[in-house]
């Protein structure tokens, strides 16, 4: 599977032609790509998961998708760890009404929550863009979700891949779980912003609470149905070092080493 998701990554970033549709057909293709590793606990992965469901629900997502130009979008879902969770995919759903929203929303609240082992952020853009190559649907905007609370440790590079999928035209957001240290310089927030996002307009949110959880996730998906971007914020970032976008590999290699 990785093999091909590699040369779908290095494609143009345009659906084969069998599969393209007209111009506009949606207002943007959004793969949500959730971590479930096993550095969050069962609460939290529940917490996690009902903002998911809520966002999805909330009359501000509704609004936002059927105030675009075409008033509708497809989306996609799936749980990743150190590996993709096969059975976690949710296939493209066309959302232009409240009942379709609702519909997504009910079929991820009935999955099981499980977690997993290790953190390959890298996997879970190269699925998501496979998703996107292959996906029936034409999009004016084409975006990737990441939520995690952790730093690449598993898989591939996380830069080179968010690169290649950039370069295809994709938009990776990131939400960022600061709710314990990661072990990055400067914050998850900082690594998830030199590592993880990318193309126009891309943007990370960080979420200190678990409890504001669900809101942020609404803000998030809002910002991407609409084509938004959050308001800047002032922060003195001249004077910062550049992440090591490796530092999650050195970590898991330096524990394995003790």
């Amino acid at each position: 599977m990785f093999a091909t998701i590699a040369m779908l990554l290095s494609l143009s970033g345009t659906a084969p032609a069998a599969v393209q549709l007209a111009a506009g057909d949606v207002d943007v293709k959004l793969v949500l790509a959730v971590d479930t590793s096993k550095s969050m606990d069962q609460e939290e992965a529940r917490i996690q998961r009902e903002g998911y469901v809520e966002a999805l629900k909330h009359r501000e997502f509704i609004e936002a998708v059927t105030s675009g130009p075409t008033g509708r979008i497809a989306i996609s879902y799936f749980e990743w760890a150190g590996y993709v969770v096969p059975d976690s995919v949710i296939d493209w759903h066309l959302i232009e009404t409240e009942k379709d929203a609702i519909a997504f929303a009910n079929k991820l609240e009935q999955r099981p929550i499980t977690t997993q082992r290790r953190t390959s952020i890298s996997t879970a853009i190269a699925q998501a863009a496979a998703m996107i190559v292959s996906s029936p649907y034409s999009g004016i905007r084409q975006v990737i979700d990441v939520s995690g609370d952790g730093s690449n440790n598993s898989g591939n590079p996380v830069a080179p891949t968010r690169d290649r999928a950039v370069e295809a035209g994709l938009v990776i957001n990131g939400l960022a779980l600061m709710l314990r240290p990661s072990g990055a310089l400067g914050g998850l927030d900082k690594y998830y912003a030199d590592c993880v996002i990318g193309g126009p307009g891309s943007f990370v949110l960080p979420v200190y609470n678990i409890e504001d959880f669900a809101v942020a996730v609404r803000r998030k998906l809002v910002l991407e149905v609409s084509g938004l971007s959050p308001p800047l914020t002032v922060a003195r970032i001249a004077d910062q070092p550049t992440t090591d976008c490796m530092i999650g590999e050195r970590q898991w290699q330096d524990m394995l080493d003790r």
